[in-house]
């Protein structure tokens, strides 16, 4: 990870974070030598994949989904 100091960041800032964006290698900002901010790639774009598979392996299915023959069991019918 490259290090550069506060005072270079602040005067090179918009290149820096092209730079960060265009190589997708985080940068280390320091202050005295020591570490004040790292920068690092924004995450990939999803807003243009489909919705349709974002939960997959999310959730378990247990037992087995199209038997209804239980489902009621525990209900009771009123009379009117």
């Amino acid at each position: 990870m490259r290090e550069i100091p506060v005072s270079k960041f602040k005067a090179t800032c918009l290149s820096t974070l092209a730079e960060v964006k265009r190589t997708r290698k985080p940068v280390r900002v320091t202050r005295f030598g020591e570490p004040l901010a790292e920068i690092g790639p924004p995450k990939k774009n999803r807003k243009n994949k489909s919705w349709l598979g974002r939960m997959a392996d999310q959730s378990e299915i247990l037992g087995d989904i199209t038997d209804t023959a239980g489902a009621w069991a525990g209900w009771e019918r009123q009379q009117r």
